[in-house]
């Protein structure tokens, strides 16, 4: 029989290696970025809803599921993999120090196979479980990614334009995967998805731009030519955003309540991008981010629950 002191001894390394498993969970966790996958389900699913022929009496839960599972895990591995590529240089900024890899909590070369593995499940998953075009997609906008935009973050300042062509796809790997075809609307909610992403980073560069340059990242030039970098990705991509996401009501497929919640966030974005673009200030700079991180739910929640409550009155 055992004594009491043993007993009490054995707890707590039960209770540490919990613990211990616990985090390291979380730290895998974190490396897929979970905070930015929301925002990307979100667009995915808008982008099903908006695609689907059927009512939503109708609606195919099983389809959205397995299209937001598949979604999910390109996105957390995408994120990973991004992670693992960046780890020396992430470690080298305040904001992203404490991040698993940079920290040197995870393994690199775990980290490497964990993303790798989540990318070709997701991408075999979608086109397995929805159709071969929406794990094609799912499929390019990784590789270009991570191939395209993420070099290029360290060379020119231009890398938010190469960047926002894959990071726009979200809504067309919702619509490919209920429709199994791309169309000319399916190619405007790409288009919101692809403008909104300039005035949003363009906060998050002038916020961290210390953070960059000593990472050696190029996301904003030096000099004169930075205001007009602003100017650029933030003012003209937010006004081009209010003339876009008002096709739908210009087309007769869109409602009042869309159309004024359109109006009304656009030019809420528009007005902090040129604040942010002729004061750059860091108070101003957090307040357009706030504004860009609720304009694109808001508005894709408003083309959902419009199409909702127009099938709802047939």
């Amino acid at each position: 029989m055992p004594t009491t002191p043993s007993t009490e001894f054995e707890i707590p390394i039960l209770e540490k290696g919990c613990v211990s498993s616990a985090e390291k969970l979380a730290d895998y966790w974190a490396l897929t970025k979970p905070d930015v996958n929301l925002l990307i389900l979100i667009t995915t699913f808008a982008g099903f809803w908006l695609a689907r022929p059927m009512r939503w009496h109708n609606f195919p839960s099983l389809l959205a599921f397995h299209t937001l599972l598949g979604t999910l895990l390109v996105a957390g591995g995408t994120a990973a993999l991004n992670q693992f590529v960046e780890r020396r240089f992430d470690a080298q900024m305040r904001r992203t120090k404490r991040r698993p890899l940079a920290a040197g909590r995870v393994d690199a070369a775990h980290a490497l196979l964990f993303g790798l593995l989540l990318t070709v499940a997701g991408v075999l998953y979608l086109a397995a479980m929805t159709n071969l075009l929406a794990g094609l997609v799912a499929m390019a906008t990784s590789l270009t990614y991570l191939m395209a935009y993420t070099p290029l973050k360290r060379k020119t300042p231009w890398c938010t334009l190469v960047g926002a062509f894959s990071g726009a796809t979200a809504p067309l790997i919702g619509w490919t995967a209920a429709s199994g075809q791309l169309n000319e609307q399916a190619w405007m909610l790409y288009g919101i998805v692809f403008l909104w992403q300039f005035p949003h980073f363009m906060a998050i560069a002038w916020m961290y731009r210390q953070d960059y340059e000593r990472a050696g990242y190029l996301v904003l030039p030096h000099g004169e030519r930075r205001n007009q970098v602003m100017v650029y990705q933030a003012v003209l991509p937010a006004l081009s955003l209010i003339v876009l996401s008002l096709v739908p009501t210009l087309r007769g497929s869109a409602g009042r309540t869309y159309t004024i919640g359109a109006e009304i966030f656009g030019a809420w974005l528009l007005y902090y991008a040129a604040r942010l673009a002729f004061q750059r200030t860091n108070v101003v700079a957090r307040r357009l981010l706030l504004i860009s991180i609720l304009y694109l739910p808001v508005l894709f929640a408003l083309m959902v629950l419009d199409k909702a409550v127009d099938e709802c009155w047939r």
